[in-house]
C-alpha cells in the first residue's frame, strides 16, 4: 500500500498539471472561444457538450452533469481513488511523491495473480524475441519472415518472436522462475492434460506477435505456424488480462501518430497493420477478430473523430467495412473507406502493387461514406434491369436523405441524375417523401446523428428565481473571498433554500478558513462529496458578470430570503381556506391579517 501523499505535494501537482492537456489524452478537444469541447466520455453522444476551462481548470458536461478537476477526472473515468489518480498526475508533471509506489496496470492496483500473468507475457516477448534473432533455433523462421517482405526494423517495432518447437520449454522456463503453474494456465500460456494432470506450452514452433494493451503491457499473444501446421494462426484464450472486445492492436504505438494526423486506419487484423506500417502508415491499428463493440468506439474517440476503415476487398471484407462503418457513423464519427482490388487484404496489396501505390491509390484515394455506400448497394445487382436499377436508386436517395448536409445531398442526387439520365428536380422531390416518411416511421423522436465538430451548448434549465440567486450567488462567491464573507453577514443565520447550496457554501466557507485566495480545482479536491462537486461544476462554468454591483446582491439575498416567506404565506392561504370551509370567520380573519404582514415584508 501507497504511503499518504503530503498535502502540499498536492497543491504541488494542482499547480503543475494542465488540465486540457491531462484530458487530451482521453478526449479529442477543440478550442471554441475560451474553453474546450469534445465528446463526453462518460456518456454517448455525438454531439459535443463537455467543457474543459482551462482559467479555472476544471470541466464540466452540460448532458450528463459530470464535472470536476484533473484528479476527479481520472477517479470518474479509470475508477480510482484520489491517491491513486494524484500518483498518476505527479507522474505526468515528474513530481517525486517520496513515497512507497504500489504495483499498478494503467493506474490500478492489481492482484499478485494479475501481475504474475502479465509479468510472464513481459518476459516471454522478450524471451520469444530474442529467440527470433539472435539464435540459430530462430534462424529459420527470421528467414521465413524476411522472405515475406518483413524487415528487421519492422521485427523489432512489433517485437516478433518465435517460439521453440518443444512441448514444455516454456512451463519449465517459468516455473523455475517461480510462476505459479495454475496461474500461468489461467493466463493461456501453457495447457493441462486431463489424462494425467501435467502442462504443455501452448505455443510451439510458432513465429510469435506478442499483443500489448493501451498502455503497452504484453498480454496476449498470436502464434503463426510456419509450413502448413493447423490453425494458421493460433491466439491466446481470453484471460483476465486479455479481452479481445477491449484489444486494438497497436494503439499504444500509434496513438501519437493518430493525434498528430487527426485520424486513424482500422484494418481488420494485426497482419495488416504490420504490412501497412512498413508501407508508412504508422497510424493504424487493428480489432483482434471481432467486430468493432463499443468498448473500441470509447477508446477511439478518446484521440480522434476521423477514421479511414481498410479492411480485405472481398465480400466478406466488404461486408464487414459496411458493419463498421454503421457503428462508427452512428457513433458521430467521420469515416472513409479505402478500397483494394482482386479482393485482396492490404498485405498481399503491399506485396503485389508496392509501397507507394498502397499509400497514395488506397489511403490516399479513400472514399466517402457515401460514395462507398453508392459501391455497396449496387454489387450483385444487374443494373440493366428496370426493376434493380429502381430499387438501387430508391436505396441510395434513402441514404441521402440522412445526410446532414444540404451541399452533399445537392452533390450526390446530381451524381444519380446524370448517371442515370434522371431528372434533378423529379430526384429532389423523391427524397423529400423518403425524408418526410422515414421521419413519420419513428414518430419524429429518432434522433438525427449531428456533425460532430458542432458545438452545441444547451440553453440553461428555466429554474425557480430563488435558486437561480442561490447558483449566482455561489458562483460569486466561487470567485470572491470577501463576497462569500458578506453574503454570511446578510443571510443572518438563515440558510439556503436547497440544501445541495447550504453544503457547497459549508464547504466554501470552511476552504475560505485555510485558502487566502479563491481557487476553484483546489476546492474541488478540498470537497469530499461527488454530487457536490458536480454541482460546484456546473455552477462555475455560468456566465455572470465580473463584478458583483450591491443591487445585485440586494437581490440575490432577497429572492433567497423571500422563498421561505413564500413557503410561509402558501401554508397561511390553505389555513385561511380551511377555516373559511368551516365558518371560522374570526379566525379567518386573524390569517388573513398575518397573510398581509408576510406579503408586505417581501
Amino acid at each position: 500500500m501507497a504511503d499518504l501523499i503530503a498535502e502540499e505535494k498536492i497543491d504541488q501537482i494542482r499547480q503543475s498539471v494542465d488540465i486540457v492537456e491531462i484530458i487530451s489524452d482521453y478526449v479529442q478537444l477543440k478550442k471554441q472561444g475560451r474553453n474546450y469541447f469534445g465528446l463526453c466520455p462518460f456518456h454517448g453522444e455525438s454531439t459535443p457538450s463537455f467543457s474543459v476551462s482551462p482559467d479555472k481548470q476544471i470541466f464540466h458536461c452540460f448532458g450528463c452533469g459530470a464535472g470536476g478537476n484533473a484528479f476527479s477526472f481520472l477517479m470518474e473515468l479509470e475508477g480510482v481513488s484520489f491517491q491513486e489518480a494524484a500518483i498518476k498526475l505527479a507522474a505526468k508533471v515528474n513530481i517525486d511523491l517520496g513515497i512507497n509506489m504500489p504495483q499498478e496496470r494503467g493506474g490500478k492496483k492489481v492482484s499478485k495473480e494479475l501481475q504474475a500473468m502479465m509479468d510472464a507475457h513481459e518476459l516471454l516477448r522478450k524471451f520469444y524475441h530474442h529467440l527470433l534473432v539472435n539464435t540459430k533455433e530462430g534462424q529459420h523462421a527470421l528467414e521465413y519472415l524476411l522472405n515475406r517482405g518483413f524487415t528487421q526494423e519492422s521485427i523489432d517495432k512489433f517485437q516478433i518472436g518465435y517460439s521453440l518447437n518443444s512441448w514444455d520449454f516454456v512451463y519449465k522456463f517459468l516455473t523455475k522462475r517461480d510462476f505459479l503453474p495454475e496461474w500461468m494456465e489461467k493466463a493461456g500460456l501453457i495447457i493441462k492434460r486431463e489424462r494425467d494432470g501435467t502442462y504443455f506450452d501452448r505455443f510451439r514452433d510458432r513465429i510469435m506477435f506478442p499483443i500489448f494493451d493501451r498502455h503497452g503491457n504484453t498480454i496476449a499473444f498470436s502464434g503463426r505456424s510456419l509450413g502448413a501446421d493447423e490453425p494458421k494462426y493460433l491466439n491466446s484464450p481470453e484471460t483476465a488480462i486479455f479481452n479481445k472486445s477491449k484489444i486494438l492492436y497497436n494503439y499504444h504505438l500509434a496513438k501519437p501518430s493518430i493525434k498528430k494526423m487527426q485520424y486513424a486506419v482500422l484494418f481488420e487484423g494485426f497482419a495488416d497493420v504490420i504490412a501497412a506500417d512498413r508501407a508508412g502508415v504508422e497510424n493504424g491499428i487493428a480489432t483482434m477478430g471481432t467486430a468493432l463493440t463499443d468498448e473500441h468506439i470509447t477508446l477511439l474517440r478518446q484521440n480522434v473523430q476521423t477514421i479511414t476503415i481498410c479492411y480485405d476487398s472481398d465480400k466478406a471484407g466488404i461486408e464487414a467495412a459496411y458493419r463498421a462503418g454503421n457503428h462508427l457513423h452512428e457513433a458521430g464519427f467521420q469515416i472513409k473507406v479505402a478500397m483494394m482490388t482482386d479482393g485482396l487484404d492490404p498485405d498481399e496489396y503491399i506485396q503485389k502493387n508496392g509501397e507507394d501505390k498502397f499509400r497514395n491509390e488506397v489511403i490516399g484515394a479513400s472514399l466517402t461514406w457515401m460514395a462507398f455506400k453508392f459501391l455497396y448497394f449496387r454489387r450483385g445487382k444487374n443494373l440493366q434491369l428496370e426493376g434493380e436499377q429502381l430499387a438501387y436508386i430508391e436505396q441510395i436517395i434513402k441514404e441521402i436523405s440522412k445526410l446532414d448536409n444540404a451541399v452533399e445531398r445537392d452533390h450526390y442526387l446530381r451524381q444519380l441524375a446524370a448517371e442515370f439520365s434522371l431528372s434533378l428536380e423529379a430526384l429532389k422531390q423523391q427524397q423529400k417523401q423518403i425524408y418526410f416518411a422515414e421521419k413519420r416511421k419513428t414518430n419524429g423522436n429518432k434522433e438525427v446523428p449531428a456533425k460532430p465538430l458542432l458545438i452545441v451548448k444547451p440553453a440553461e434549465e428555466l429554474k425557480p428565481a430563488y435558486i437561480t440567486a442561490e447558483r449566482r450567488l455561489i458562483a460569486h462567491m466561487l470567485k470572491n473571498r470577501d463576497v462569500a464573507y458578506k453574503v454570511q453577514e446578510l443571510l443572518a443565520g438563515q440558510t439556503f433554500n436547497k440544501d445541495e447550496h447550504q453544503a457547497i457554501i459549508t464547504y466554501l466557507l470552511a476552504f475560505f478558513e485555510d485558502h487566502l485566495e479563491p481557487n476553484t480545482s483546489a476546492f474541488l479536491t478540498y470537497i469530499q462529496d461527488d454530487n457536490l462537486r458536480r454541482s460546484v461544476a456546473d455552477i462555475e462554468m455560468m456566465s455572470i458578470n465580473d463584478e458583483l454591483t450591491n443591487q445585485e446582491l440586494t437581490d440575490y439575498i432577497k429572492q433567497v430570503l423571500n422563498y421561505q416567506k413564500m413557503l410561509k404565506i402558501k401554508e397561511k392561504e390553505v389555513e385561511l381556506k380551511e377555516a373559511e370551509r368551516e365558518k371560522n370567520f374570526s379566525k379567518a380573519a386573524e390569517i388573513a391579517l398575518e397573510i398581509n404582514h408576510l406579503r408586505k415584508l417581501l
